[in-house]
C-alpha cells in the first residue's frame, strides 16, 4: 500500500508541495554537492595557482563521466516514471536491473582506459610539462575507480524515477560530507594520514564515492521500494536499452558538449596564462551553486512531468511547469546577485594572487549576466526530456555551447582579448534561450492537443 500511494501522489497531490517534497532533498544533496566541489579546489589551491590550474585541465574529463553518468541516469528516471504511470511496475524493476549492469559496464572500460592513457589524455590540454604531470596524477585515479562515480550517480535515477528523492539525498551527502572530511587529511598528511597531494584530493573523492555507492545499493536491494530489484528473474531487454538511451543519449551528448566546451574555452585560456585557466576553474566551481539546486529542483520535476504525461494528465503538467520555471528563475537571478555584490570575496576563498582576483571578478561578473535566464532554460530542457523528446535538448544545447559559445569566444578574444573572451556566455545563453521558448511552445502545443484528444477518445 505504501509503495502505491509513493506512486499515486505524482498524480494526485497537490502542484506545489509535490515539488517541493520531491525537490528539496535533491536540492540539499546537490548543495553539498557543489560545496564540496568549492572546498575541493579551496585546498587544492593551497598547494599552488598550478595545481587549481590542473585541477581545472582535468575538470573537463570529469566531466565526460559525469555525462555518461548524468545521461544514463535522465534517461532511467524518464524511462522508470513513464512506466510507472502506465502500470508496468515488473518493466520498471527489470529496468534498473539493467541500468546497474550498464553501470558496471562503464566503469570496467573508463577504469582501463585511465590505466593506460592518462598522461595522453591530459596532454591534449595543455603542453605545460608541470600542469600536464600533475593533471595527469589527478586524473588517473579518478578514472581507475570510476565505477565509485557511476554506481551511486546513475543507481540513484532509479528511485528518482518512482519518486523518492530522500534516499538519493542522503546518497549524496554521505559522499559529499566524506569527501570533505577527506580532504584536508589525504592531501596535506594531517594527523596519522600521509601527505598525497594533489593525489589526497583524487584518492579521497574515489573512497567517498565507494561509501556511498555501497550504501545506495543496500537500500537498492533491502529498502522498501517501489522498483524491485531481483537479478535471479532478469531478462534482458533490447527495448529497456533503448528506451534508456533515446532519452539518456541526448542528455548524455548535451554534457559531453559540456566538457568539450569547457576544454575549447581552456584552450583559447590557455594563450594567455595559467591564471586565466585558473580563474575559469574558480568560476565553474563557483556556479555549481547556482546552477546544482535546479538541477536538484530537476530531479523532482521530471517524474511529475513523465508521471502526469504517462497517464494523460495536462493540467498538472501545466502546473508543474509553470512552478518549475519560476523557481528555477529565482535560483539563478538570486545567483546573478550575488555573484554581481560579491565577486571579490569569492575569489579570495582560494587563496588567490593580486592577477587571480582581478582576473576572476573580471570572469565572474560578466559571465553572470545571464544567470536569470539560465534557470528556465535547464527546466525546458528537462521538460523535452521528461516526454521522451531528448533531441530538442541536445540540438539547442550543441547550438549554445558548440555553434554560438566557443565561436563567440573565440572572436572576441581576437576583438578585444580576455577581458572580452567573457562576454561570450552571456550572448549564447540570450540567443538559445530565444530558440528554446519558441520550439518548447510548439512542441506542448502539439503535446497538449494530443493528449486532449486521446482523453476524449
Amino acid at each position: 500500500m505504501e509503495q502505491t500511494n509513493r506512486n499515486n501522489i505524482l498524480g494526485t497531490k497537490p502542484i506545489l508541495p509535490l515539488i517541493f517534497k520531491l525537490s528539496v532533498p535533491a536540492i540539499l544533496s546537490m548543495f553539498i554537492q557543489s560545496l564540496y566541489n568549492v572546498v575541493d579546489s579551496i585546498f587544492v589551491s593551497r598547494l599552488s595557482e598550478d595545481a587549481l590550474a590542473a585541477l581545472s585541465l582535468a575538470f573537463p574529463i570529469q566531466m565526460v563521466l559525469i555525462a555518461i553518468a548524468v545521461g544514463t541516469g535522465v534517461g532511467t528516471s524518464s524511462l522508470i516514471s513513464r512506466l510507472l504511470g502506465q502500470g508496468k511496475e515488473q518493466k520498471a524493476s527489470n529496468a534498473g536491473e539493467h541500468v546497474l549492469i550498464i553501470a558496471i559496464t562503464y566503469g570496467v572500460i573508463i577504469g582501463i582506459i585511465g590505466f593506460l592513457f592518462s598522461k595522453n589524455i591530459i596532454s591534449l590540454f595543455t603542453s605545460d610539462t608541470r600542469l600536464i604531470d600533475l593533471g595527469m596524477r589527478y586524473i588517473r585515479i579518478i578514472l581507475i575507480g570510476s565505477l565509485a562515480l557511476f554506481i551511486p550517480m546513475i543507481a540513484n535515477n532509479i528511485l528518482r524515477g518512482e519518486g523518492n528523492t530522500f534516499i538519493p539525498m542522503i546518497t549524496m551527502l554521505i559522499g559529499s560530507i566524506l569527501n570533505i572530511i577527506l580532504d584536508p587529511l589525504l592531501i596535506f598528511g594531517l594527523g596519522p594520514f600521509p601527505s598525497f597531494g594533489i593525489e589526497g584530493a583524487a584518492i579521497a573523492t574515489v573512497f567517498s564515492r565507494i561509501i556511498s555507492g555501497s550504501f545506495i545499493l543496500f537500500m537498492l536491494f533491502n529498502g522498501n521500494n517501489q522498483i524491485k530489484l531481483n537479478f535471479k528473474t532478469f531478462q534482458f531487454d533490447l527495448n529497456i536499452i533503448k528506451g534508456i538511451f533515446k532519452v539518456g543519449l541526448p542528455a548524455m551528448t548535451m554534457q559531453f558538449l559540456a566538457s568539450f566546451m569547457i576544454s575549447g574555452i581552456n584552450a583559447i585560456l590557455d594563450q594567455y596564462s595559467a591564471t586565466a585557466i585558473a580563474a575559469m576553474g574558480i568560476y565553474f566551481r563557483l556556479q555549481s551553486f547556482v546552477f546544482m539546486p535546479v538541477f536538484g529542483l530537476n530531479q523532482g520535476y521530471m517524474p511529475i512531468i513523465g508521471y502526469n504525461y504517462g497517464h494523460n494528465k495536462p493540467q498538472r503538467m501545466k502546473k508543474a511547469m509553470k512552478y518549475g520555471f519560476l523557481i528555477a528563475f529565482t535560483f539563478t537571478t538570486l545567483g546573478f546577485v550575488i555573484f554581481q555584490l560579491f565577486s571579490v570575496q569569492l575569489i579570495k576563498m582560494f587563496d588567490p594572487s593580486e592577477e587571480l582576483i582581478n582576473l576572476g571578478k573580471d570572469a565572474l561578473t560578466k559571465i553572470s549576466l545571464a544567470f536569470p535566464i539560465i534557470g528556465p532554460a535547464i527546466i525546458g530542457s528537462t521538460t523535452f526530456q521528461a516526454i521522451g523528446k531528448g533531441i530538442p535538448s541536445l540540438i539547442l544545447s550543441f547550438s549554445r555551447q558548440i555553434i554560438l559559445l566557443l565561436p563567440l569566444s573565440y572572436i572576441l578574444s581576437r576583438l578585444g582579448g580576455l577581458n572580452y573572451v567573457w562576454y561570450a556566455f552571456p550572448l549564447s545563453e540570450i540567443i538559445s534561450g530565444i530558440f528554446m521558448v519558441i520550439w518548447l511552445k510548439s512542441t506542448l502545443s502539439k503535446t497538449f492537443t494530443k493528449m486532449q484528444y486521446d482523453k476524449q477518445n
